[in-house]
């Protein structure tokens, strides 16, 4: 690699011997330098320090120390930290390995300078071959060469020499967490924020399934190789990359690699004022798009739901709401849902065309714990707002199909998140939710079909919301003891997450782990600033056993009911369901019922009527198939797991 090429945002000049950024020069020895080039030359690949040794120092005894302190000497120069490393990782016993995305420069530097293809390589060979035959060779040798030529291609063997054999099919891909380079570890959420966009952007590319965002996080400063993460992921191609702001610009490098061969296949650096940010995204996913030879499909003719130019106060306010979105699961939930509103109005007050804050403003206010009439109208209001500005997108039809099942009209809400899954396949959200749907309906394969689509799109999810979708679609099935090493790996990386701590809770009951479930809910009660309910289940339950401890619970919970603490009428129902309280349980489901109808809020999940294993008692009584009736559900109540009943 003899000419200049960029590392991230450093242009590397190998014929000087320099390294430079921003005006900045910093000139290596010149045995740093073919240490430099010799990862360079293998990015995204381990080198060994043999490797190393046959390269740079070939021919010469030296001792480990040296190549240390190259390497050293390059992580100063690149500002690179060894143990959160963003250009140079260490790779443990096995040697080194350069992270971030190489992009050699044509002829002489430039800002957006692309790797020229192997498909442009060919035909400047086939133009000069041509030539030569035109004008030196007889047109008999000619022909009879062309012929030779065409089977030696046939063969592989011509291919092979000129470097075109055949690019690996890439038919699934996943975006790693974009590095932070600015050096302000408050930035973060800038990063996080630009991954998001661009895994969204990638998703409209309807052929190639591209990985949520919840399943990529993990691996964000991980040192697991990538033919580890693809296996992991089950995918073809990875995209890495970085991202830089300074003031009101922004560069993203990017580079696409083969997932199990760590194949070097593009890259490129893009940089654009703040305000182009989001067209800056559709272009660098067009280019992935031609590198993988697919098409991005347009949700058919309707305006983008992210704009062409942005006003940079409303992207500032929007990317602040998202990180509030994401720390929901790390405790507090009402008071970051709350936040995340905050930043997500002042979006849409910067700019009110932002289709993609109103869908923010919308999740804030519906992940409430105690939602209000004023909240059940900004949900309202959101939702309108974004399927008046995105009408034919998916994210349009899948609030189509929320709205529906708010308001009973299962068939209506069925049709929705199929054209939400038609426009785009890889709404995850979309599958999980058609899957909850259909389970709603006792449609249970099918449900479980749309649960495994999810599943592929997300197949690591560790990170709330969506992480507890399988759990629980594993719990309506009964099976709860796969469910709860699912739910302990959710809260290694959300130990604060009631939600979490309450399936568990729920899974150990259903185990018979008694005094692990009454634990959980003490947990759960803690987590939510409600400790002295903690201290009177542990209590009922070390006196007077478990169904005490159970009574306790529901006691508490009517209390706080009362007291408009919470809104958890179906829950309460549940609750006295398995403990095998008809007339409670019955007490209750009225209740959601006319809460429903009174505040227009689906929060409680009552349509889990047909769904819900705590409810079997219920399901032989008059009084079921009427509610059934009324809530618009099928009568026939499906065919649910048998679950283990306290004694």
């Amino acid at each position: 690699m003899e000419n200049a090429f960029q590392i991230a945002c450093w242009l590397v000049q190998p014929s000087q011997n320099t390294v430079s950024n921003d005006g900045m020069i910093e000139r290596l020895e010149p045995k740093v330098m073919e240490v430099l080039l010799c990862l360079a030359e293998h990015a995204g690949e381990t080198v060994s320090k043999e490797q190393f040794i046959q390269t740079v120092w070939r021919g010469t005894f030296v001792t480990d120390d040296v190549l240390t302190r190259s390497i050293s000497e390059l992580r100063r120069v690149f500002g690179d930290d060894p143990k959160e490393s963003r250009i140079i990782q260490t790779i443990p016993k096995r040697g080194y390995r350069l992270v971030a995305p190489v992009v050699p420069l044509k002829s002489k530097p430039a800002a957006n300078a692309q790797v020229a293809s192997t498909e442009g390589a060919a035909t400047a060979v086939s133009h000069t071959a041509g030539r030569k035959l035109h004008y030196h060779l007889p047109a008999t040798f000619g022909i009879l060469l062309l012929i030779g030529l065409l089977a030696a291609s046939r063969s592989g063997w011509i291919r092979d020499r000129l470097g075109l054999a055949k690019r690996p099919s890439i038919q699934s891909l996943a975006v790693l967490p974009l590095q932070n380079l600015s050096g302000d570890p408050t930035q973060e959420y800038f990063a996080d924020g630009m991954t998001d966009g661009l895994i969204s952007e990638l998703s409209q590319i309807g052929s190639v399934r591209v990985i949520s965002r919840t399943s990529i996080t993990r691996y964000k400063k991980t040192n697991k190789t990538l033919p580890e993460i693809a296996r992991e992921l089950n995918v073809d191609g990875i995209i890495e990359g970085t991202v830089q702001r300074s003031g009101d610009r922004v560069r993203i490098t990017a580079q696409l690699l083969h997932a199990s061969t760590e194949n070097h296949l593009w890259a490129d650096v893009y940089e654009r004022d703040l305000k182009d940010v989001f067209a800056l995204e559709r272009e660098l996913t067009q280019e992935i798009a031609r590198q993988i030879q697919v098409r991005v499909v347009p949700q058919t003719s309707s305006p983008a739901t992210l704009p062409q130019k942005l006003n940079v106060n409303a992207l500032e306010a929007y990317l602040q709401g998202t990180n509030h979105l994401d720390r929901v699961g790390q405790g507090f939930a009402d008071e970051e849902n709350r936040k995340a509103g905050e930043y997500f109005q002042q979006a849409i007050e910067a700019d009110p065309s932002f289709v993609q804050a109103y869908v923010g403003l919308l999740r804030a206010h519906d992940g409430l714990l105690l939602p209000s009439r004023e909240d059940a109208a900004t949900i309202e209001k959101a939702r309108k707002k974004v399927i008046e500005l995105a009408p034919h997108s998916s994210i349009a039809a899948m609030l189509l199909a929320e709205a529906k099942v708010d308001d009973w009209d299962w068939t209506g809400a069925e049709q929705e998140y199929r054209k939400a899954i038609t426009i785009d396949p890889n709404n995850v959200k979309a599958h999980r939710d058609f899957a909850r749907l259909l389970d709603d309906l006792a449609r249970f394969d099918d449900g479980w079909s749309e649960q495994m689509t999810a599943q592929a799109l997300d197949p690591n999810p560790d990170r709330l919301p969506g992480a507890l979708e399988l759990p629980t679609a594993l719990a309506t099935r009964g099976k709860c003891a796969d469910v709860i090493p699912l739910v302990l790996r959710i809260l290694d990386t959300n130990p604060n997450d009631g939600q979490s701590h309450l399936q568990l809770s729920d899974c150990y009951g259903h185990t018979g782990r008694y005094q692990e479930r009454i634990q959980e809910l003490g947990r759960v009660c803690a987590l939510y600033g409600y400790s002295k309910i903690e201290t009177r289940l542990n209590h009922a339950y070390d006196t007077r056993g478990y169904l005490a401890a159970m009574r306790q619970w529901t006691r508490e919970l009517e209390h706080l009911q009362a007291a408009k603490e919470i809104y958890l009428p179906a829950y309460l129902a549940s609750v006295y369901g398995e403990l095998g309280d008809k007339e409670k349980a019955f007490y209750w489901l009225e209740e959601a019922y006319k809460y429903h109808l009174s505040r227009g809020l689906g929060t409680d999940l009552i349509h889990w009527l047909k769904a819900d294993p705590n409810l079997q008692l219920i399901r032989s009584d008059a009084r079921y198939f009427d509610l059934l009736r009324r809530v618009g559900l099928p009568p026939d109540p499906g065919a649910l797991p048998k679950i283990r009943t306290p004694a």
